[in-house]
């Protein structure tokens, strides 16, 4: 596996694949470290859990510059995942105990109760854009629940999968509690179905997540899929539109545009679009693109350069279909893989920047005639991750949340992940829950105990 700076386009260093009975070991090993774990009282879980947090903030500039080096995150944003990914800890050595306690029922038993016991090793797989963050999201939960976690990452952001081990490591969780596997994607598909596989959680496309629900289908695993997202930000005729305007770019532009929860399709009343695209235009153009590692920056490099052949792709067959080019649209003269802050209007349904996701800096605008439309356009994509609907009448927009076909709806705010609230999609954007209570009974045995 090779890591390869993509402000650059160098090669960092290459890291040694695990081979297939290498990775079957592991896995058998992490199955033993099972037995030893899930007996280990709850407070002690926890406890190591929290430290987890400790050794993040610890070695927080460490490893924000690992993550800037692979996938070319600004720094910034680097150390704010790292602070996140060290609160999801915290949250979970807090929280866990009571969200873990049998719950006692009234029956016609002398008693009965839920349990929410352990059920082995959890296989996780994860992708590159948030490298420390998807896979604490899994993993916090996954170890205060009482199973053990194995982590096969993406392949460009190896030496951060390294990192990850060490930090549970270093927070005092036994051999074999987090186990990190250097294999590619066919292999992982293989782990799938090892015996000792007690479940598998995704964070990809949602193509992977067609692959992974087969494998796991096939082998009767239980699964969570958090895929991709085509994200609607709706402005309804009564918001600001300059305000608004300055928050759809921040939410286009987190991470580079690379964030499944990214807003991706623009959908303005057309009483409010000319202005809106103005100020969207403007703002877009104040962002500062360069090197990840300057304070200054706004937006960084794509992770790989086939990732950007295919979003300049994208908005090339975008204006193909009829779409106007008001802003950028091209590969930076630069080395690494930069491409231009984009904004295409006269967006329409059946135009590629409206029916696929668009992973990079690309924002399209969708002019609507009145809230039923926008609604009816937000809701016309296989995806449905997040959402975000504007309005100058809060009463209004929260009438509207529940027409809206996405697994959050955010109402005058950008989506986020909060460890306090469950985090998933419908549709194509995959299921289950992460986060919150929802999240850490996902994994979990749910055991009805009667006693008579």
């Amino acid at each position: 596996m090779q890591s390869i700076n993509p402000a650059t386009g160098e090669v960092i260093r290459e890291y040694e694949e695990h081979r297939a009975h290498e990775a079957a070991s592991a896995v058998r090993r992490a199955a033993e470290a099972f037995a030893d774990w899930r007996e280990r009282p709850l407070a002690e879980r926890c406890e190591i859990v929290g430290r987890a947090a400790e050794v993040l903030r610890d070695g927080l500039e460490e490893y924000a510059r690992l993550m800037t080096d692979e996938m070319g995150k600004p720094i910034g944003e680097a150390r704010s995942e790292i602070d996140k990914c060290a609160w999801v800890c915290e949250f979970y050595a807090d929280s866990g105990a009571e969200m873990l306690r049998p719950q006692p029922v009234e029956t016609d038993a002398a008693r009965s109760l839920v349990r929410f016991d352990p059920i082995g090793p959890v296989f996780g797989i994860m992708p590159w854009n948030f490298p420390f963050w998807q896979v604490f999201r899994y993993s916090a939960p996954t170890l205060v629940a009482g199973n053990v976690a194995l982590l096969k990452h993406a392949s460009n952001v190896p030496g951060c999968a390294l990192a990850i081990e060490s930090v549970w490591r270093d927070a005092g969780l036994p051999e074999g509690g987090f186990t990190t596997l250097l294999v590619g994607g066919a292999q992982a598909s293989d782990l799938i179905g090892h015996p000792d596989i007690a479940a598998v959680t995704l964070t990809g496309s949602d193509a992977a997540g067609r692959e992974v629900a087969a494998e796991a289908g096939r082998h009767l695993r239980k699964s969570v899929l958090e895929l991709g997202g085509s994200d609607p930000f709706i402005v309804l005729d009564d918001a600001d539109p300059a305000e608004v305007a300055r928050q759809a770019v921040k939410a286009r532009t987190i991470n580079s545009g690379q964030s499944c929860i990214a807003a991706k399709r623009f959908i303005v009343d057309e009483s409010l679009a000319d202005r809106f695209e103005v100020e969207m235009v403007e703002a877009i153009g104040e962002l500062a693109v360069g090197d990840p590692s300057d304070e200054e920056t706004d937006i960084g490099p794509l992770a790989r350069e086939d990732l950007l052949e295919e979003l300049h792709d994208q908005v090339e067959r975008a204006v193909e279909a009829g779409a106007l080019l008001l802003t950028g649209g091209e590969r930076l003269d630069r080395p690494g893989y930069f491409y231009a802050p984009t904004v295409l209007g006269s967006v329409a349904p059946g135009n590629p920047a409206f029916e696929e996701e668009t992973f990079g800096p690309v924002a399209p605008l969708v002019r609507a005639r009145g809230e039923e439309e926008a609604i009816e356009l937000a809701n016309r994509s296989r995806f449905g991750l997040g959402a975000s609907l504007w309005s100058g009448d809060r009463e209004r927009a929260e009438r509207l949340v529940e027409r809206i076909d996405a697994g959050s709806v955010f109402v005058n705010g950008i989506v986020k992940s909060d460890p306090r609230l469950p985090f998933g999609g419908v549709k194509a954007s995959g299921y289950g829950r992460e986060l919150s209570a929802y999240g850490l009974r996902e994994f979990v045995n749910i055991k009805t105990v009667w006693v008579g």
